[in-house]
């Protein structure tokens, strides 16, 4: 036999505070996170983060155009594709013309 500790305790498991969030992050995290990403794309990994900026900024839209939007969302989705673009161009620039660096 087990002795139990703290009768009250298996009450209620999944009271607000005591397990985290199921649905993840709210939306205004989701944009500001997407608009840290879209930034620091434009210095590092422009190909990895623009997509993963403009997928946080979509998401923190609510995968919708219609409706109000947060500013950082926007921003996100937008650099995002930019840095995006750009990566892809600076990746193919130098191949597709023949010349290299040496």
């Amino acid at each position: 036999m087990m002795a139990s500790f703290g009768q009250g305790t298996r009450r209620h498991p999944r009271t607000s505070g005591r397990t985290w969030s199921r649905s993840g992050p709210d939306r205004a995290t989701l944009g500001i996170i997407g608009a840290i990403c879209a930034v620091a794309g434009f210095f590092v990994l422009g190909i990895v983060l623009g997509p993963v900026a403009m997928v946080c900024g979509w998401l923190a839209m609510g995968r919708s155009w219609a409706g109000s939007r947060s500013v950082p969302a926007l921003i996100a989705l937008v650099l995002g594709a930019i840095d995006t673009l750009l990566a892809v161009i600076w990746l193919a620039g130098p191949g597709a013309m023949g010349t290299g660096m040496l």
